[in-house]
């Protein structure tokens, strides 16, 4: 790798003035990828960073990095430092002006890094819809086919393992959160935008690799069992790569054979990607309901105890084997009566010891007033389970002939009023709903704080 890339290629990005460089980079990255031209000339993109050097936002600059004190001096400084690190090529052309160029790994490189600062997401149908056109594809090149199979293939099976590694990292940073409302903006906001609603839920859904696999599979053993398709696909491959034609034929064999295998193998990946959400979103619930746990039952107190004592220890740098030099532990265990007596209590009753002796039970058929009162609550009981149905229900009437309404326009003078904007919120998620969501800043009606929302038809 280093033959291509320079030693000292990644030292701007390591040093203390890395996101001065980066954001040169990024500067002249943007220039040189709106032209159309072979290169910028040099005085241009020295005007650029002289435009940069001489902002208020510009990010300052440790020691004397860059020669000079004057703006001018400072761009010309970072064009020659970042030529001698390998990121640009400085070439005089016939009329003798000086044309600049990023190297070919560079761009590879740059583009790479602004789609991890983005955030970008991988997009799984397109891998899958263009493995399975190739597949069904008659083409007179099926060398050069079966190459592009086997890059998106490569594509889409990195693509779920970055998922995978995605929900793995959401998983580590809950210990970061130290609220409720922490966790409960990460899994709803956070998770549920960069992870559920872009990426695994297409994958359930409209990109389930199950509804395109068995063809694929399919057609690709028929290929691996076609003589004349072996033959014609050895003899390209041979030619595009320089290979002996026995050395081609088996690299053919091995390429479809990697093909089948992936797709064959991938159900193990989807399993565990909907193991981790399913991990993922349980351990957030757990742990919000860890905070939320009140103090005078045992594990109340047991979450109190250690809380002080991990403050204790992280104040005073302990080490684990301090806990026993903390003065004041025995204080904060307390003895409280528990009003209700469960399985979960520490507390085992005494059962005491009696001789059962059988005898008839006889037939009572209750009193119909009473039957018809239990009737009368459970009833009422059901009709108050606000199921999604009711909440659409609920919601449609509150929108009558409008095409979308704020949720603090909503009733909101009672706590149900409220429970309901919860439900509306949580159930606007799903994709079977008649309705989506829109999220917007924060507000307060009637002592109520939340945060607003569009509702809008599909």
């Amino acid at each position: 790798m280093f033959q291509t890339i320079p030693g000292n290629f990644f030292v701007p990005l390591a040093s203390p003035n890395k996101i001065i460089y980066w954001e040169c980079i990024c500067k002249l990255f943007s220039v040189m990828d709106n032209q159309l031209s072979f290169g910028v000339e040099r005085e241009v993109l020295a005007d650029e960073l002289q435009y940069y050097f001489e902002q208020k936002t510009a990010a300052d600059y440790q020691d004397d990095e860059f020669a000079g004190t004057e703006s001018r001096e400072k761009a010309n400084s970072m064009l020659r430092k970042l030529e001698g690190f390998g990121w640009i090529e400085i070439e005089t052309d016939k009329s003798y002006i000086q044309r600049v160029n990023f190297r070919e790994y560079a761009v590879r490189i740059i583009k790479t890094l602004l789609e991890i600062g983005e955030g970008k997401q991988i997009e799984y149908q397109g891998y899958i819809y263009t493995i399975y056109s190739l597949v069904r594809t008659k083409s007179d090149h099926p060398g050069v086919v079966l190459t592009q199979i086997l890059e998106n293939t490569d594509l889409l099976i990195t693509g779920l393992k970055n998922l995978n590694s995605s929900i793995k990292t959401y998983i580590d940073e809950l210990t970061r959160h130290r609220t409720v409302a922490e966790i409960m903006d990460a899994l709803f906001n956070d998770y549920i935008t960069n992870i559920v609603d872009k990426a695994y839920h297409r994958l359930l859904t409209s990109d389930n690799v199950s509804k395109f696999r068995p063809e694929i599979i399919e057609r690709l053993e028929q290929k691996s069992r076609s003589k004349s398709y072996i033959d014609k696909t050895s003899q390209e491959l041979a030619d595009l790569k320089e290979l002996e034609p026995e050395e081609a034929r088996e690299l053919t064999y091995r390429y479809l054979h990697e093909i089948i295998e992936a797709f064959r193998n991938m159900d193990d990946i989807l399993a565990e990607i909907n193991q981790k959400n399913t991990q993922y979103q349980r351990a957030a619930i757990n742990r919000a309901r860890f905070l939320l746990t009140g103090s005078e039952d045992v594990r109340g107190q047991l979450k109190e105890i250690l809380m002080t004592l991990n403050e204790e220890i992280n104040q005073e740098q302990m080490d684990l084997g301090g806990i026993y030099e903390v003065e004041f532990l025995e204080g904060l265990i307390r003895l409280y009566s528990c009003r209700v007596l469960d399985e979960k209590s520490f507390y085992s009753p005494i059962e005491g010891r009696k001789e059962f002796v059988p005898r008839e039970i006889g037939i009572r058929r209750p009193e119909e007033g009473l039957r018809q009162e239990k009737l009368r609550k459970m009833m009422e009981k059901m009709r108050k389970v606000l199921s999604p149905e009711k909440i659409e229900q609920y919601l449609l009437a509150q929108m009558g002939e409008r095409e979308h309404l704020t949720a603090s326009s909503l009733p909101l003078e009672e706590t149900e009023d409220f429970i309901k904007l919860i439900y509306i919120r949580l159930y606007g998620q799903r994709k079977n709903r008649s309705y989506r969501i829109e999220m917007k800043e924060k507000t307060e009606k009637n002592g109520f704080r939340f945060q607003n929302f569009e509702i809008w038809r599909k």
